[in-house]
């Protein structure tokens, strides 16, 4: 299994992994961007950093497969 996430690693970085490799970054900007937008709603709000955070985190997370629905490798 290791070996596997090793070689799926090297092919990442050597850029030969994806086929469309800004439509990643666009993807994972806006997930990212998702995330910090209700961080950054929910310390307005003054919810506390220890239940903000894992929150925020979490729907991140749910929303990421949505947006990376379509990525190719190759």
């Amino acid at each position: 299994m290791l070996e596997i996430g090793w070689f799926t690693a090297r092919l990442f970085f050597k850029g030969k992994l994806l086929r469309d490799p800004m439509y990643f970054v666009q993807q994972t900007s806006f997930g990212i961007g998702i995330s910090a937008l209700i961080l950054f709603l929910f310390t307005q709000a003054n919810v506390s950093l220890w239940m903000s955070v894992p929150i925020s985190s979490f729907i991140g997370g749910l929303v990421m497969p949505l947006f990376l629905k379509d990525l190719k490798l190759k």
